[in-house]
């Protein structure tokens, strides 16, 4: 990494990912970082990459949240209340008990690949 610069960073969603590196390696051999996080990405369950997307505009839209907790919350996939409290744990500002609750219905209105 000696001599690279970040130009920006963006938060992206694990599905995202796993799409693209299947796209990658369908042409090129993934290298010893890329295989490790496909395996990884392959082992849980998550949403779609378009069901993924549509859910973090959702969640940035109707309860103002900031991208990067979004994309946390889709790649976690909390199934009750503790998780979501751990989500929102370093958050600045207050997520009331009733909010979390709309998130977690939200979720719920999608299918999940396992």
């Amino acid at each position: 990494m000696i001599g690279k610069n970040i130009i920006s960073t963006e938060p992206i969603p694990g599905a995202k990912v796993k799409e693209v590196l299947d796209e990658f390696s369908n042409e090129n051999e993934l290298n010893y970082e890329q295989n490790i996080t496909l395996n990884h990405l392959a082992r849980f369950k998550r949403y779609s990459a378009e069901d993924a997307e549509e859910i973090i505009e959702k969640l940035k839209s109707e309860f103002n949240l900031r991208e990067k907790v979004a994309v946390h919350i889709v790649d976690l996939i909390p199934q009750d209340l503790a998780d979501m409290r751990l989500i929102f744990a370093k958050e600045p500002g207050q997520f009331s008990k009733e909010d979390m609750e709309k998130v977690l219905e939200l979720l719920e209105q999608y299918d999940y690949i396992e």
